[in-house]
């Protein structure tokens, strides 16, 4: 083992007799340490990992919601209802820290059965309340803040997700304060579009 310590500089030796990585939070001293990589190769695989995430995040949405068909803005959302006689649901969500509104996103909203519905019959508004600090909360302008902080306390919003369907007009027609599985709001919606 005393080979394998000689390759580290003597600010990064390992204690080799645990087996426990060298101190210093490198990913060429890991890598080093693992045998992935060896001398200038370390730079390589950094520039390929970097430019691989690059990659992803400039390609990514800049909101899930946004390329799924959901609206932000309250004012637009609500035209677009009367102007096409949709109903207009309110998605008061946490995207970014409520366990229960990812999960209706990822179980309800992101399938393809009430993507299908919403389209038909619905007008999409995401009213979200990202962790403050976090990257969603950062990104999203005062204005936008402020208007969901508002339509929070105008629908009497406490928890989430809270759903709150209204007509083209600016009735409440309903109002659903956590997870709802999508064939039972589905179904509801058909109701509330029935009269």
């Amino acid at each position: 083992m005393p080979s394998i310590a000689r390759r580290f500089s003597a600010g990064l030796s390992a204690d080799m007799d645990n087996g426990s990585p060298p101190r210093g939070r490198s990913f060429a001293v890991l890598a080093r340490w693992r045998g992935l990589v060896q001398g200038g190769d370390v730079n390589r695989h950094r520039f390929v990992l970097f430019a691989a995430a690059a990659c992803f995040f400039l390609h990514a949405p800049a909101s899930s919601a946004a390329a799924a068909g959901w609206l932000d803005d309250y004012q637009k959302a609500q035209q677009e209802a009367k102007a096409s006689n949709k109903l207009l649901l309110l998605n008061f969500t946490g995207s970014d820290w409520c366990g229960w509104c990812i999960k209706l996103n990822n179980d309800v909203f992101s399938q393809p059965d009430f993507k299908e519905y919403a389209s038909k019959n619905l007008v999409l508004l995401e009213l979200d309340f990202p962790w403050p600090g976090r990257s969603r909360w950062q990104e999203q302008a005062a204005e936008l803040k402020k208007q969901n902080q508002e339509l929070a306390r105008q629908y009497d919003v406490h928890g989430f997700p809270t759903l709150v369907v209204l007509d083209g007009n600016g009735q409440k027609l309903w109002r659903f304060e956590g997870y709802l599985p999508g064939a039972e709001l589905i179904a509801q919606l058909q109701k509330l579009r029935k009269g």
